[in-house]
Protein backbone atom coordinates (compact mmCIF):
# COMPACT_ATOMS: atom_id res chain seq x y z
CA UNK A 1 0.00 0.00 0.00
CA UNK A 2 1.53 3.69 -0.99
CA UNK A 3 1.96 5.92 2.00
CA UNK A 4 -0.83 8.82 2.10
CA UNK A 5 -0.12 12.45 0.88
CA UNK A 6 1.60 14.15 -1.71
CA UNK A 7 1.88 17.64 -3.25
CA UNK A 8 -0.21 19.16 -5.10
CA UNK A 9 2.20 25.35 -18.30
CA UNK A 10 6.80 28.24 -24.89
CA UNK A 11 3.91 28.49 -27.39
CA UNK A 12 4.61 26.90 -30.80
CA UNK A 13 5.67 23.41 -31.71
CA UNK A 14 7.90 21.37 -29.18
CA UNK A 15 10.07 18.49 -30.99
CA UNK A 16 10.85 15.21 -28.86
CA UNK A 17 13.62 13.55 -27.58
CA UNK A 18 14.69 10.17 -25.42
CA UNK A 19 16.37 10.21 -22.56
CA UNK A 20 19.73 7.68 -22.41
CA UNK A 21 18.98 7.44 -18.26
CA UNK A 22 17.97 4.28 -17.06
CA UNK A 23 14.09 3.39 -17.20
CA UNK A 24 11.80 4.13 -14.73
CA UNK A 25 11.05 1.26 -12.22
CA UNK A 26 7.45 -0.26 -13.02
CA UNK A 27 4.80 -2.76 -11.32
CA UNK A 28 2.21 -3.83 -13.11
CA UNK A 29 0.07 -6.31 -12.70
CA UNK A 30 -0.24 -9.58 -15.02
CA UNK A 31 -3.98 -8.20 -16.26
CA UNK A 32 -3.06 -5.32 -17.53
CA UNK A 33 -4.09 -4.89 -21.48
CA UNK A 34 -1.01 -5.03 -23.76
CA UNK A 35 -1.27 -2.11 -25.95
CA UNK A 36 1.56 -1.36 -28.92
CA UNK A 37 0.14 2.30 -30.04
CA UNK A 38 3.08 4.94 -30.23
CA UNK A 39 2.35 7.83 -27.89
CA UNK A 40 3.66 10.61 -30.30
CA UNK A 41 3.96 8.92 -33.52
CA UNK A 42 4.77 11.41 -36.52
CA UNK A 43 2.79 11.46 -39.90
CA UNK A 44 4.53 10.96 -42.54
CA UNK A 45 4.30 14.12 -45.07
CA UNK A 46 1.92 13.36 -48.22
CA UNK A 47 3.66 11.97 -51.35
CA UNK A 48 4.68 14.87 -53.66
CA UNK A 49 2.79 14.56 -57.16
CA UNK A 50 5.59 13.26 -59.20
CA UNK A 51 5.90 9.77 -57.36
CA UNK A 52 1.99 9.54 -57.07
CA UNK A 53 2.55 9.51 -61.13
CA UNK A 54 5.03 7.44 -60.97
CA UNK A 55 2.70 4.81 -58.01
CA UNK A 56 -0.62 4.74 -59.53
CA UNK A 57 -2.56 2.38 -57.92
CA UNK A 58 -6.30 1.10 -58.47
CA UNK A 59 -9.11 2.17 -56.44
CA UNK A 60 -10.02 -0.88 -54.32
CA UNK A 61 -13.00 -3.02 -55.82
CA UNK A 62 -15.15 -2.04 -53.27
CA UNK A 63 -18.60 0.03 -53.24
CA UNK A 64 -18.60 3.55 -53.01
CA UNK A 65 -20.33 4.23 -50.44
CA UNK A 66 -18.71 0.80 -48.24
CA UNK A 67 -15.88 2.16 -48.68
CA UNK A 68 -16.70 5.77 -46.95
CA UNK A 69 -17.78 4.21 -44.62
CA UNK A 70 -14.79 1.85 -43.75
CA UNK A 71 -12.62 5.01 -44.22
CA UNK A 72 -13.98 7.49 -41.84
CA UNK A 73 -13.48 4.85 -39.19
CA UNK A 74 -10.18 4.98 -39.88
CA UNK A 75 -7.44 6.74 -37.51
CA UNK A 76 -6.54 10.00 -39.25
CA UNK A 77 -3.01 9.41 -38.92
CA UNK A 78 -3.62 6.22 -41.29
CA UNK A 79 -5.56 8.69 -43.32
CA UNK A 80 -2.78 10.52 -44.45
CA UNK A 81 -0.21 7.67 -45.15
CA UNK A 82 -3.40 6.04 -47.93
CA UNK A 83 -3.11 10.13 -48.67
CA UNK A 84 0.76 8.73 -50.57
CA UNK A 85 -1.14 5.35 -52.08
CA UNK A 86 -1.77 7.44 -55.81
CA UNK A 87 -3.95 10.31 -56.75
CA UNK A 88 -7.16 8.98 -56.84
CA UNK A 89 -6.28 7.48 -52.73
CA UNK A 90 -5.44 10.96 -52.27
CA UNK A 91 -8.50 12.60 -53.35
CA UNK A 92 -10.72 10.21 -51.62
CA UNK A 93 -9.02 10.47 -48.35
CA UNK A 94 -9.05 14.10 -48.27
CA UNK A 95 -12.78 14.24 -48.91
CA UNK A 96 -14.27 16.61 -45.94
CA UNK A 97 -17.12 13.84 -45.18
CA UNK A 98 -14.11 11.51 -44.61
CA UNK A 99 -11.97 14.09 -42.58
CA UNK A 100 -14.77 14.92 -40.41
CA UNK A 101 -15.66 11.71 -39.21
CA UNK A 102 -12.39 10.01 -39.06
CA UNK A 103 -11.09 9.57 -35.59
CA UNK A 104 -8.24 11.82 -34.31
CA UNK A 105 -5.38 11.41 -31.49
CA UNK A 106 -4.08 13.50 -28.78
CA UNK A 107 -2.41 16.51 -30.62
CA UNK A 108 -0.99 18.75 -27.48
CA UNK A 109 -1.96 20.52 -24.66
CA UNK A 110 -3.16 23.62 -23.70
CA UNK A 111 -1.78 25.39 -20.95
CA UNK A 112 -1.35 28.71 -18.88
CA UNK A 113 2.20 30.60 -19.02
CA UNK A 114 3.90 31.90 -15.79
CA UNK A 115 1.65 35.26 -17.15
CA UNK A 116 -1.25 33.45 -16.87
CA UNK A 117 -1.44 33.47 -20.90
CA UNK A 118 -3.14 30.47 -22.76
CA UNK A 119 -0.46 28.81 -24.61
CA UNK A 120 -0.32 25.39 -26.56
CA UNK A 121 2.12 22.57 -26.92
CA UNK A 122 2.19 20.82 -30.34
CA UNK A 123 3.48 17.30 -29.80
CA UNK A 124 3.67 16.17 -33.55
CA UNK A 125 5.86 19.36 -34.09
CA UNK A 126 4.28 18.93 -37.55
CA UNK A 127 0.52 20.62 -39.63
CA UNK A 128 -0.79 24.10 -38.94
CA UNK A 129 -0.40 25.85 -36.16
CA UNK A 130 -3.38 26.27 -33.40
CA UNK A 131 -3.79 29.48 -32.18
CA UNK A 132 -4.62 29.41 -28.75
CA UNK A 133 -5.69 33.12 -28.51
CA UNK A 134 -8.72 31.93 -30.33
CA UNK A 135 -9.08 34.69 -32.80
CA UNK A 136 -12.52 33.84 -34.21
CA UNK A 137 -14.32 34.25 -30.96
CA UNK A 138 -11.95 37.71 -30.38
CA UNK A 139 -14.00 39.22 -33.59
CA UNK A 140 -17.07 38.77 -31.00
CA UNK A 141 -15.38 39.83 -27.38
CA UNK A 142 -12.84 41.87 -26.08
CA UNK A 143 -12.26 39.25 -23.30
CA UNK A 144 -11.87 35.53 -24.20
CA UNK A 145 -11.34 32.97 -20.89
CA UNK A 146 -10.71 29.42 -21.53
CA UNK A 147 -12.52 27.89 -18.36
CA UNK A 148 -12.18 24.21 -19.69
CA UNK A 149 -10.88 21.77 -22.23
CA UNK A 150 -12.92 18.61 -22.66
CA UNK A 151 -11.34 16.55 -25.33
CA UNK A 152 -12.13 18.40 -28.49
CA UNK A 153 -14.03 20.84 -26.92
CA UNK A 154 -13.50 24.31 -24.96
CA UNK A 155 -15.77 26.24 -23.04
CA UNK A 156 -15.00 29.57 -22.60
CA UNK A 157 -15.82 32.76 -20.63
CA UNK A 158 -16.22 35.66 -22.80
CA UNK A 159 -16.86 39.21 -22.08
CA UNK A 160 -17.19 43.16 -23.61
CA UNK A 161 -17.96 45.12 -20.70
CA UNK A 162 -15.60 45.41 -17.27
CA UNK A 163 -16.57 42.11 -15.49
CA UNK A 164 -16.87 38.47 -16.44
CA UNK A 165 -19.74 38.06 -14.67
CA UNK A 166 -21.76 39.48 -17.28
CA UNK A 167 -20.05 37.91 -20.12
CA UNK A 168 -21.18 34.76 -21.75
CA UNK A 169 -20.12 31.15 -21.52
CA UNK A 170 -18.84 30.04 -25.12
CA UNK A 171 -18.71 26.39 -26.33
CA UNK A 172 -15.77 26.21 -29.84
CA UNK A 173 -14.43 23.79 -31.54
CA UNK A 174 -10.74 25.46 -32.41
CA UNK A 175 -10.38 22.96 -35.67
CA UNK A 176 -13.70 24.04 -37.27
CA UNK A 177 -13.53 27.52 -35.43
CA UNK A 178 -17.41 26.99 -34.62
CA UNK A 179 -18.69 28.30 -31.16
CA UNK A 180 -22.35 28.00 -29.57
CA UNK A 181 -23.05 30.57 -26.91
CA UNK A 182 -24.97 29.22 -23.91
CA UNK A 183 -28.00 30.45 -22.24
CA UNK A 184 -28.06 32.18 -19.11
CA UNK A 185 -27.81 29.81 -16.05
CA UNK A 186 -30.67 30.88 -13.78
CA UNK A 187 -30.98 29.02 -10.36
CA UNK A 188 -33.88 28.87 -8.29
CA UNK A 189 -34.65 32.74 -6.43
CA UNK A 190 -32.96 34.53 -9.56
CA UNK A 191 -34.73 36.21 -12.21
CA UNK A 192 -33.13 36.85 -15.49
CA UNK A 193 -32.31 40.66 -14.88
CA UNK A 194 -30.00 38.99 -11.88
CA UNK A 195 -28.85 35.93 -12.95
CA UNK A 196 -25.40 37.56 -13.15
CA UNK A 197 -25.48 38.43 -9.41
CA UNK A 198 -24.34 34.46 -8.95
CA UNK A 199 -21.61 32.93 -11.27
CA UNK A 200 -21.87 29.61 -11.59
CA UNK A 201 -19.40 26.69 -11.81
CA UNK A 202 -19.37 25.21 -15.58
CA UNK A 203 -18.06 21.31 -16.34
CA UNK A 204 -18.33 20.58 -20.02
CA UNK A 205 -18.28 17.04 -21.12
CA UNK A 206 -17.65 15.82 -24.76
CA UNK A 207 -16.70 12.61 -26.23
CA UNK A 208 -15.43 11.89 -29.41
CA UNK A 209 -17.59 8.91 -30.10
CA UNK A 210 -20.77 11.07 -30.27
CA UNK A 211 -18.65 14.42 -31.77
CA UNK A 212 -21.89 16.18 -32.99
CA UNK A 213 -23.54 16.97 -28.96
CA UNK A 214 -21.78 18.11 -25.76
CA UNK A 215 -23.18 18.48 -22.38
CA UNK A 216 -22.69 21.46 -19.97
CA UNK A 217 -23.36 21.05 -16.31
CA UNK A 218 -23.62 23.96 -13.78
CA UNK A 219 -23.53 24.63 -10.18
CA UNK A 220 -24.21 27.74 -8.25
CA UNK A 221 -20.56 29.49 -7.32
CA UNK A 222 -21.85 29.98 -3.61
CA UNK A 223 -22.88 26.50 -2.38
CA UNK A 224 -23.33 27.73 1.02
CA UNK A 225 -26.82 29.26 -0.77
CA UNK A 226 -27.62 27.37 -3.43
CA UNK A 227 -26.56 24.00 -2.51
CA UNK A 228 -27.95 21.00 -3.90
CA UNK A 229 -28.99 22.56 -7.47
CA UNK A 230 -27.36 21.46 -10.65
CA UNK A 231 -28.23 22.81 -14.04
CA UNK A 232 -27.66 20.37 -17.60
CA UNK A 233 -26.92 22.23 -20.43
CA UNK A 234 -27.24 19.78 -23.57
CA UNK A 235 -26.99 20.98 -27.07
CA UNK A 236 -29.41 18.63 -28.43
CA UNK A 237 -32.14 20.83 -26.83
CA UNK A 238 -29.97 23.76 -26.75
CA UNK A 239 -31.86 24.22 -23.17
CA UNK A 240 -30.63 24.46 -19.83
CA UNK A 241 -32.59 21.48 -17.47
CA UNK A 242 -32.42 22.23 -13.69
CA UNK A 243 -32.49 19.37 -11.25
CA UNK A 244 -31.93 18.52 -7.15
CA UNK A 245 -28.47 16.77 -6.35
CA UNK A 246 -29.41 13.47 -5.71
CA UNK A 247 -25.85 12.17 -3.68
CA UNK A 248 -26.29 10.25 -0.57
CA UNK A 249 -24.40 12.74 1.53
CA UNK A 250 -23.66 16.80 1.34
CA UNK A 251 -20.87 16.84 -1.26
CA UNK A 252 -19.56 20.66 -1.90
CA UNK A 253 -17.76 20.05 -5.23
CA UNK A 254 -13.93 21.40 -5.13
CA UNK A 255 -13.93 24.68 -7.19
CA UNK A 256 -9.81 24.63 -6.80
CA UNK A 257 -9.05 21.40 -8.65
CA UNK A 258 -9.47 20.31 -12.01
CA UNK A 259 -10.93 16.73 -11.30
CA UNK A 260 -13.15 17.18 -14.08
CA UNK A 261 -13.75 13.89 -16.44
CA UNK A 262 -16.22 13.09 -18.65
CA UNK A 263 -16.94 9.43 -19.42
CA UNK A 264 -19.04 6.90 -21.15
CA UNK A 265 -22.03 9.57 -20.57
CA UNK A 266 -21.47 10.12 -16.90
CA UNK A 267 -19.04 13.61 -15.08
CA UNK A 268 -17.17 12.84 -12.33
CA UNK A 269 -15.81 15.61 -10.21
CA UNK A 270 -14.08 16.13 -6.57
CA UNK A 271 -15.18 17.20 -3.61
CA UNK A 272 -13.83 19.12 -0.87
CA UNK A 273 -12.61 18.00 2.40
CA UNK A 274 -13.65 14.68 1.09
CA UNK A 275 -10.40 13.83 -0.91
CA UNK A 276 -11.47 10.14 -1.36
CA UNK A 277 -15.03 10.43 -2.60
CA UNK A 278 -15.40 11.13 -5.97
CA UNK A 279 -19.23 12.14 -7.26
CA UNK A 280 -20.68 11.48 -10.68
CA UNK A 281 -24.14 12.11 -12.82
CA UNK A 282 -24.92 11.25 -15.56
CA UNK A 283 -26.10 13.48 -18.78
CA UNK A 284 -28.88 13.29 -18.03
CA UNK A 285 -29.14 13.82 -14.58
CA UNK A 286 -31.03 11.02 -13.44
CA UNK A 287 -27.89 8.81 -12.10
CA UNK A 288 -26.23 9.68 -9.25
CA UNK A 289 -23.00 7.64 -7.64
CA UNK A 290 -20.67 8.38 -4.85
CA UNK A 291 -17.48 6.28 -5.65
CA UNK A 292 -14.78 5.79 -2.93
CA UNK A 293 -11.48 6.56 -3.84
CA UNK A 294 -8.47 3.75 -3.94
CA UNK A 295 -7.42 4.78 -0.20
CA UNK A 296 -9.39 5.51 2.53
CA UNK A 297 -7.57 8.34 3.94
CA UNK A 298 -9.23 12.12 3.85
CA UNK A 299 -5.85 13.51 3.65
CA UNK A 300 -5.08 11.77 0.22
CA UNK A 301 -5.22 14.22 -2.52
CA UNK A 302 -5.64 12.25 -6.04
CA UNK A 303 -5.39 13.06 -9.54
CA UNK A 304 -8.47 11.41 -12.15
CA UNK A 305 -8.40 11.05 -15.93
CA UNK A 306 -9.48 8.56 -18.52
CA UNK A 307 -7.44 6.75 -21.30
CA UNK A 308 -9.19 3.67 -23.37
CA UNK A 309 -12.43 3.93 -22.18
CA UNK A 310 -11.57 3.54 -18.14
CA UNK A 311 -10.86 5.61 -15.49
CA UNK A 312 -8.28 6.15 -13.76
CA UNK A 313 -6.83 8.12 -10.27
CA UNK A 314 -3.14 8.99 -9.58
CA UNK A 315 -1.37 9.89 -6.25
CA UNK A 316 2.02 11.54 -6.00
CA UNK A 317 4.06 9.91 -3.35
CA UNK A 318 7.15 11.90 -1.66
CA UNK A 319 7.31 9.94 1.52
CA UNK A 320 9.69 7.23 0.73
CA UNK A 321 11.46 8.09 -2.73
CA UNK A 322 9.38 9.82 -5.30
CA UNK A 323 6.85 8.01 -6.81
CA UNK A 324 3.57 8.24 -8.41
CA UNK A 325 0.55 4.77 -7.91
CA UNK A 326 -1.93 4.32 -10.54
CA UNK A 327 -5.30 2.92 -9.79
CA UNK A 328 -7.61 1.80 -12.64
CA UNK A 329 -11.55 1.91 -11.30
CA UNK A 330 -13.08 -1.69 -12.20
CA UNK A 331 -16.66 -1.65 -10.43
CA UNK A 332 -18.28 1.34 -10.53
CA UNK A 333 -20.72 -0.57 -8.38
CA UNK A 334 -18.40 -1.74 -5.63
CA UNK A 335 -15.90 1.01 -5.98
CA UNK A 336 -13.12 -1.34 -6.49
CA UNK A 337 -9.45 -0.13 -8.09
CA UNK A 338 -7.11 -1.80 -9.08
CA UNK A 339 -3.06 -0.72 -8.52
CA UNK A 340 -1.85 -1.38 -11.80
CA UNK A 341 1.54 0.66 -11.69
CA UNK A 342 4.12 2.03 -9.37
CA UNK A 343 6.86 4.43 -11.30
CA UNK A 344 9.86 5.61 -10.02
CA UNK A 345 9.39 9.82 -11.29
CA UNK A 346 13.23 10.63 -10.40
CA UNK A 347 14.74 8.35 -12.86
CA UNK A 348 12.39 10.06 -15.69
CA UNK A 349 14.08 13.01 -14.96
CA UNK A 350 17.57 11.45 -14.72
CA UNK A 351 17.79 12.59 -11.58
CA UNK A 352 19.09 10.39 -7.61
CA UNK A 353 17.43 12.45 -5.84
CA UNK A 354 14.86 15.22 -4.86
CA UNK A 355 15.85 18.41 -3.77
CA UNK A 356 14.10 21.06 -1.29
CA UNK A 357 11.59 23.24 -3.18
CA UNK A 358 11.27 20.17 -5.55
CA UNK A 359 8.03 18.78 -6.91
CA UNK A 360 6.82 16.66 -9.49
CA UNK A 361 3.56 16.23 -10.82
CA UNK A 362 1.56 14.01 -13.30
CA UNK A 363 -0.76 15.79 -15.01
CA UNK A 364 -2.35 13.25 -17.86
CA UNK A 365 -2.96 10.35 -19.26
CA UNK A 366 -2.69 9.68 -22.96
CA UNK A 367 -6.76 9.07 -24.25
CA UNK A 368 -5.54 6.57 -26.67
CA UNK A 369 -2.78 4.56 -24.96
CA UNK A 370 -0.45 3.39 -21.77
CA UNK A 371 1.65 7.34 -22.00
CA UNK A 372 1.85 9.26 -19.03
CA UNK A 373 2.70 12.99 -18.70
CA UNK A 374 4.65 14.47 -15.73
CA UNK A 375 6.22 17.61 -15.12
CA UNK A 376 8.78 19.17 -12.68
CA UNK A 377 6.61 22.46 -12.74
CA UNK A 378 9.85 24.26 -13.59
CA UNK A 379 12.02 22.93 -16.47
CA UNK A 380 10.94 20.05 -18.10
CA UNK A 381 7.79 17.76 -19.16
CA UNK A 382 8.01 14.69 -20.36
CA UNK A 383 6.04 11.48 -21.41
CA UNK A 384 6.73 7.96 -20.18
CA UNK A 385 5.33 4.62 -22.16
CA UNK A 386 3.90 2.61 -19.76
CA UNK A 387 4.51 -0.60 -21.95
CA UNK A 388 8.11 0.19 -23.58
CA UNK A 389 9.26 2.39 -20.60
CA UNK A 390 10.09 4.84 -22.91
CA UNK A 391 10.69 8.18 -21.79
CA UNK A 392 10.47 11.64 -24.24
CA UNK A 393 10.85 15.37 -23.48
CA UNK A 394 8.13 16.67 -25.17
CA UNK A 395 8.90 20.35 -23.57
CA UNK A 396 11.85 22.37 -21.36
CA UNK A 397 9.31 23.96 -19.40
CA UNK A 398 7.51 23.48 -16.77
CA UNK A 399 4.02 22.45 -18.11
CA UNK A 400 0.50 21.19 -16.69
CA UNK A 401 -1.45 20.96 -19.95
CA UNK A 402 -4.87 19.65 -20.45
CA UNK A 403 -5.31 17.33 -23.10
CA UNK A 404 -6.59 18.79 -26.66
CA UNK A 405 -7.92 15.79 -29.57
CA UNK A 406 -8.97 17.72 -32.37
CA UNK A 407 -12.27 16.94 -34.11
CA UNK A 408 -13.33 18.16 -36.90
CA UNK A 409 -17.51 16.88 -37.11
CA UNK A 410 -19.95 20.23 -36.79
CA UNK A 411 -21.29 20.90 -33.59
CA UNK A 412 -25.17 20.66 -33.42
CA UNK A 413 -27.11 23.89 -33.66
CA UNK A 414 -23.75 25.41 -34.25
CA UNK A 415 -24.47 29.06 -34.94
CA UNK A 416 -21.33 30.37 -35.83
Amino acid sequence: MPPGGGEGEGEGEHGSTVQSHPPATVRRDEDAPPHSTPPLSDVPPVASEENLEQEQQPMPNVPEGALVEILSRVPYSSLCRFKCVSKPWLALCSAPDIRKRSPQTLSGFFYHDEGDALRFCNLKGRGPPLDPSLPFLRHSYKNVHVEQVCGSLLLCNCWNSCLPSEGDYVVCNPATQEWIVLPPVVFLGQDQEGSHDVTPSVYLGFEAAVPSRFVVFATPHNVGVLSGEMAIYSSETGQWTYVQTKWASESLMDLSRRIRVFLNGTMHLSTRYNYNTMVTVDAEGKVWREVPMPLPKKTVIFNTGQSQGRLYAWQMGYHYGCQVYIWVLEDYGTGKWALKHTVNVLELFGRHCRKDGQYYEMFAFHPDCNVIFLTDKKEMTVSYDLDSQKVSVICTEGMMGLPYTPCFAELQSAGH
